[in-house]
């Protein structure tokens, strides 16, 4: 007898429907599984059949046959041992198959008939609702995930048994009903203050900025200057994020299996910070399966690069195109994907290998040459796409010891972001996929940047002195038009504009023009001008 049960397979952090064709037919008792199935597929027909004796089934001894459908579609994981052990029981004659059409099912089996929790559950409900189907049944473990979806009935099981009952009607499963789940945390709750860092009142206005709108960041400066540690307090200043986006997150993290028990739905913003000796399919995903990679794990957070130069040249190329599309295109020989990855790129480096090239009262230890080498291993297109490039400085050592220092605390960031954020969605009501400014497509600037004459005068002078590119100058709109969101301005004000100009440090064109120079140059000793992501000398030269 030929029975069918429908599952679902992982392609992106998308489901597909996949139909279990079970077959059952006379011949010397042997169990076969067809249709692309991956290793742990595969070996699920031993775990299936100890599964059914031990939960007190008697199969006939006749030849069982398999075929996950459409046979093209890789599967892998565990998810399909309770379809299959269902349809091996239709099969059989034991249960009937007209229950098991309204239902999609996915759960894997320990050898006593249990239940264990599987990946990709939320997909697998998104799937179902989809293509019509009435709920879900999939391991108890992974109700509160499924429930996410709404208007779908949600069945958990924590046996093999009970799921049969259910299916007979000897004994109903109860629908999994959500709750309000566990309460909300308040805004920045457990993560690091910003009132623990001292001074640097211009890098923390420049992470306000970020934050308000999304905007890429760069700080270079020497070790000790609380880069990483203001990089780190990032989380605790950005907003909450909106249904959508935590659900789109979720997702990505229900794939791989790093959803926290207890905690069905993504609330925080992730913020991923990856070692320098991370590989570019470590970065943007891949392998034999095409799995999420950094990037995406950190989709509507924060990925952070410690050490920027340090990244090997070729995985910091492969960030160029998926920072303007926010989207990675994954393509192999038989399946392409997309995953979302919709980042703030933070990065940090130092001025040059040693640290404290050009940094008052330290001696730099490098050649001249060595420091350009330095810079130039990240590139001029990555450069120009990052919003805001800051130099940093030591921090003095009054403004350590002050007793009385009282520095805003990240409450009071977050409070401002949250309100530049909602002036965003008001504004962004009717463009979907649009959450803040960084977002704002090229053809929609006019229409949502308006400025004041002194404004766009200021902006026609910064892109002709700094010569920056079509992209630069639609960045640096972006940038302007976040400062006046979070001011509360009605349009881009000339202070707007200034103060974006003077966060994006960059002139490519004497940047490298000075650099060069000092490529050129074999004097060692002489004082050098200060590289730091613009071509401007640092305010330090000369002491």
């Amino acid at each position: 007898m030929l029975a069918r049960v429908r599952s679902g397979a992982l392609m992106g952090i998308d489901a597909v429907v996949v139909e279990c064709e079970v077959d059952m037919a006379l011949g010397l008792p042997y169990f076969n599984v067809v249709g692309q199935a991956e290793g742990a597929v595969r070996e699920s027909k031993v775990r299936v059949i100890s599964a059914l004796k031990n939960t007190g089934f008697e199969l006939p001894q006749k030849r069982i046959t398999v075929n996950l459908a459409p046979a093209e579609l890789k599967k892998e994981g565990a998810a399909f041992e309770l379809p299959i052990a269902l349809g091996v029981l239709v099969a059989a004659r034991q249960l009937d198959e007209a229950p098991l059409g309204r239902l999609l099912f996915g759960g894997e089996l320990s050898l006593d008939g249990s239940l264990r929790p599987i990946k990709g559950v939320l997909p697998l409900a998104v799937a179902a609702r989809a293509g019509g189907f009435e709920g879900v049944m999939v391991p108890a473990a992974n109700a509160a995930e499924a429930s996410l979806v709404e208007g779908l009935q949600v069945l958990p099981v924590t046996h093999l048994r009970e799921a049969v009952d259910h299916l007979t009607g000897a004994v109903r499963v109860t629908p999994y009903v959500r709750d309000g789940g566990p309460a909300r945390s308040a805004p920045g709750q457990g993560e690091p203050d910003m009132a623990d860092v001292r001074g640097q009142p211009e890098l923390k206005l420049a992470l306000e900025l970020a934050a308000a709108g999304g905007h890429n960041m760069l700080m270079c400066g020497p070790p000790g200057s609380g880069k990483s540690m203001l990089a780190r307090r990032l989380p605790g200043i950005l907003p909450e994020m909106t249904f959508t986006e935590a659900l789109e997150v979720t997702k990505v993290y229900s794939v791989l299996g790093l959803l926290e028990q207890g905690h069905a739905l993504m609330r925080e913003r992730p913020f991923r910070a990856p070692h320098h000796t991370l590989s570019d399919a470590g970065l943007v995903g891949g392998g034999p399966m095409a799995r999420p990679g950094e990037l995406s794990l950190a989709h509507h957070g924060v990925l952070f690069l410690d050490e920027l130069p340090e990244f090997r040249k070729h995985v910091l190329e492969v960030l160029r195109q998926p920072m303007e599309e926010g989207v990675i295109h994954l393509a192999r020989a038989n399946q392409h994907i997309t995953y979302p990855c919709r980042v703030m790129l933070v990065a940090a480096m130092n001025p040059c290998p040693c640290g404290y090239y050009n940094v008052p009262g330290r001696i730099c230890t490098c050649h001249q040459g060595r420091v350009f080498d330095y810079h130039t291993r990240v590139s001029g297109p990555l450069m120009d796409r990052i919003d805001i490039s800051m130099q940093t400085r030591a921090v003095e050592y009054q403004e350590l010891a002050r007793a009385d220092a009282r520095e805003p605390t990240s409450r009071y960031y977050r409070e401002r972001v949250q309100a530049a954020r909602e002036r965003q969605r008001l504004r962004f009501r009717d463009e979907p996929g649009i959450y803040c400014n960084a977002q704002l497509p090229s053809h929609l600037l006019r229409r949502h940047c308006v400025m004041s004459a002194r404004a766009e005068e200021m902006l026609a002078r910064a892109v002709q002195n700094h010569a920056l590119s079509a992209r630069a100058h639609d960045r640096l709109l972006k940038l302007a038009l976040t400062r006046a969101d979070l001011e509360g301005h009605s349009r881009i004000e000339a202070v707007d504009m200034q103060l974006a100009v003077d966060c994006r440090m960059l002139d490519r064109r004497n940047y490298l023009h000075g650099n060069a120079q000092l490529a050129r140059t074999d004097r060692q000793h002489d004082p050098p001008r200060a590289l730091a992501p613009s071509g401007r000398a640092s305010p330090h030269e000369g002491h």
